[in-house]
């Protein structure tokens, strides 16, 4: 779990979305597809983000070759767990049924989205016994 990590930033956690899907990767890789949807971040920007996240021990860097090679130290499940647990206390005072059901009310969820959720449902109780 995060607790004896820091809470990613807004942007720190932009950048581990990067490293989740990409990768081990060099700034420059990571900077290209931020810039995809926010062109406006520069590559030094960059930069100091991932070296603070070093600090941090959110990603790891490899200094063995000329470009250094950044990848994520905390797993991406375990961030999410943690974010969720802090929204489900924040916003629905512990409830998880009043996330779910708000979620569900947002937008229009596919029978199959459904039946998933069934299924994740059934097996929730069968655990429970």
């Amino acid at each position: 779990m995060l607790s004896n990590l820091p809470k990613p930033t807004d942007a720190e956690l932009e950048i581990l979305q990067v490293l989740w899907q990409k990768g081990p990767s060099t700034v420059r890789e990571v900077n290209d597809i931020i810039k995809l949807t926010r062109p406006e971040v520069g590559y030094t920007t960059t930069l100091k983000l991932m070296q603070i996240m070093t600090e941090k021990a959110l990603v790891s860097r490899d200094t063995s070759q000329r470009q250094h090679i950044y990848e994520a130290s905390i797993d991406e499940t375990m961030v999410q767990d943690g974010m969720v647990r802090n929204m489900v206390d924040r916003f629905f005072q512990g409830s998880t049924k009043d996330l779910i059901m708000l979620a569900l009310g947002q937008e229009n969820t596919s029978s199959k989205e459904l039946e998933e959720i069934r299924k994740m449902i059934n097996k929730i109780e069968k655990e429970q016994k």
